[in-house]
């Protein structure tokens, strides 16, 4: 799928399954919730993938089962060629510090009862980044101005501060213990819609000056438009599409990408008003048990008898364009009889 000389993370078919028992004294496994099912990407250093996909389809799962929060159920993910599903105890511990994460929710990640000082100081103590209680506290602030902070905010507490300024606090902290790889799993979702723009503005400027890698995880689209490199589109624990970002706003072969995009609000009322949107219908398959073939066919208009029972390839259709499609890439002419007016 690329060159491994560049890439600093290689996921190669990544499963994470949860067990699902019953029973209250003899407990048995009935079956697994597949949230995670045979994902395949790389990374290269210093780009941004963003991974995109509705609620529940296991993006972040994956993130966390890429980080070993989530110990995998199969697959490798390489970190500059080695494979951290292997590694435990000391060795894992010590691999964190180069893998870092910045949470969804910056009102939940913060511990209440700690300042923000002992919250960003505490990795840079664990990994003795820094000797001395004087030398912590002097790294915390700098880290503080870093993301935009006033650095004599170290003795305040996490309630003390808005959703934005907490989430600038998670982002210090991954950065306490120097990172290259950062999975941001959906960071800016429980912001504010003027705040979302100087987070993500702020993760930009941060990974030019540090070098940072990023595996960016978001809701919609249009978050990931103008911060990532290449975007991945997942349904249902599978990525379905894998592409260059301009390449696959202007031409995307998969028709759950086709829906995604004409999903997308424009601000601009005059072109807003002319589109045409995808509408699909049903619900989207449970995880315990998703169909058979390409998971998407039960919603997909432009399905096939062969899309219910063979599970399409995830085929590079030139420049890097993966689909996972048998009707790639004539489903752009075909989906189109299928937008409609709202």
């Amino acid at each position: 799928m690329s060159d491994a000389s560049t890439d600093l993370i290689q996921v190669r078919n990544l499963k994470m399954y949860f067990p699902v028992t019953k029973g209250t004294i003899l407990k048995r496994t009935v079956g697994y919730i597949k949230a995670v099912d045979g994902v395949t990407f790389s990374i290269k250093r210093g780009e941004t993938l963003g991974l995109v996909g509705e609620s529940g389809c296991g993006k972040s799962t994956t993130g966390r089962a890429i980080l070993q929060l989530y110990k995998p159920t199969a697959g490798e993910v390489l970190f500059q060629g080695i494979d951290l599903t292997r590694l435990k105890g000391e060795e894992l511990r010590r691999m964190r510090r180069k893998v870092q994460m910045i949470f969804q929710d910056p009102y939940a990640s913060l511990n209440p009862r700690m300042t923000v000082g002992d919250i960003i100081g505490e990795p840079i103590a664990v990994h003795h980044l820094r000797q001395g209680k004087a030398a912590i506290r002097e790294r915390v602030q700098e880290l503080l101005e870093l993301v935009g902070l006033n650095p004599y905010f170290i003795n305040r507490y996490p309630h003390e501060f808005s959703g934005g300024q907490r989430q600038r606090i998670g982002i210090a902290r991954a950065l306490a213990v120097e990172p290259e790889f950062v999975v941001c799993d959906e960071p800016v979702s429980a912001l504010d819609v003027s705040i979302q723009a100087q987070v993500l503005n702020l993760l930009e400027d941060l990974q030019h000056r540090l070098g940072l890698t990023y595996l960016f995880i978001a809701h919609g689209l249009a978050v990931v438009k103008h911060i990532s490199d290449r975007v991945a589109v997942m349904y249902l624990g599978k990525v379905v599409e894998l592409a260059e970002g301009k390449k696959l706003y202007s031409m995307p072969m998969h028709p759950y990408t086709q829906a995604l995009l004409s999903a997308a609000p424009i601000p601009d009322p005059s072109i807003e008003r002319k589109r045409r949107r995808i509408i699909l219908e049903g619900d989207v398959p449970s995880p315990l048990n998703p169909p058979p073939g390409c998971h998407f066919h039960t919603r997909c208009p432009i399905a096939i008898d062969r899309c219910k029972v063979e599970e399409p390839p995830f085929k590079d259709y030139g420049d890097g364009h993966f689909v996972a499609c048998w009707r790639a890439p004539e489903s752009i002419e075909l989906m189109e009889k299928y937008a409609v007016r709202p």
